[in-house]
């Protein structure tokens, strides 16, 4: 019996997007070249509004001048979908994943993903579900976790984001994803109690390293200001 393959797993807190994004381009051209195995970023961002490249700057719905009071940025970026919330109390994951070596499509990795989240919801006695026609993971018809993607060369880059005790009241500042008169919820809100982004860290990496068939190596989150960790 073959071993796994091992995928190296950082938490880096709280994340500026810029410097995420930079960091997962880094990563993402390293993969490509071989020099090291995946990766699963997992962090939050301060509070900011993303909008993919199916564009969503007329799914925000206040005014300019509000954003600004409350020191909102909205940032451009490369993943699929529209217009999304991040913010502290949200754990993102960016899997860095190289599809061809791992045999899986396009339609299959986001299928994995969405399988993350619900197996990690099953776990604290939540059922979460699929919607056929919006991608992400969905408990009662109110969304939980959003995905979007970029692939190139085969190698993933962005991924989830799992509302987990993060202030909800952002999104109705926009149609999260394009999508009108769909609530958001988060796992505080549907246990009833406050859930630190921590506490559910092993858990996510145990239903990451499940659903994809790998295991999981800790890397040092200290270290990963340089690529050079990725490579002991």
């Amino acid at each position: 019996m073959s071993a796994k393959k091992v995928y190296v797993a950082y938490y880096l807190g709280v994340t500026p997007y810029e410097h995420a994004l930079k960091l997962q381009q880094a990563l993402m051209q390293t993969r490509t070249e071989g020099k090291i195995p995946d990766v699963v970023l997992l962090l939050q961002h301060p509070s900011v509004f993303t909008i993919g490249r199916f564009r969503g700057e007329k799914d925000i719905i206040v005014s300019p001048e509000r954003l600004a009071q409350e020191g909102i940025a909205i940032l451009y970026t490369n993943r699929g979908g529209g217009i999304t919330y991040h913010g502290p109390g949200q754990l993102v994951g960016y899997p860095i994943v190289n599809l061809k070596e791992n045999s899986l499509s396009v339609r299959e990795y986001v299928w994995k993903l969405e399988e993350v989240i619900i197996k990690l919801l099953r776990a604290l006695g939540i059922q979460g579900q699929r919607l056929a026609e919006f991608p992400g993971v969905w408990v009662d018809k109110q969304k939980i976790c959003s995905i979007g993607i970029h692939i190139n060369h085969y190698i993933t880059m962005h991924g989830f984001a799992l509302n987990v005790n993060n202030d909800l009241r952002y999104f109705e500042y926009i149609n999260p994803c394009g999508i009108k008169g769909k609530v958001m919820t988060s796992l505080s809100k549907l246990l009833g109690r406050p859930v630190a982004v921590e506490t559910i860290i092993e858990s996510l990496l145990h239903s990451f390293s499940e659903t994809f068939g790998l295991e999981c190596r800790r890397g040092d989150d200290k270290c990963l200001t340089t690529l050079d960790a990725l490579n002991g």
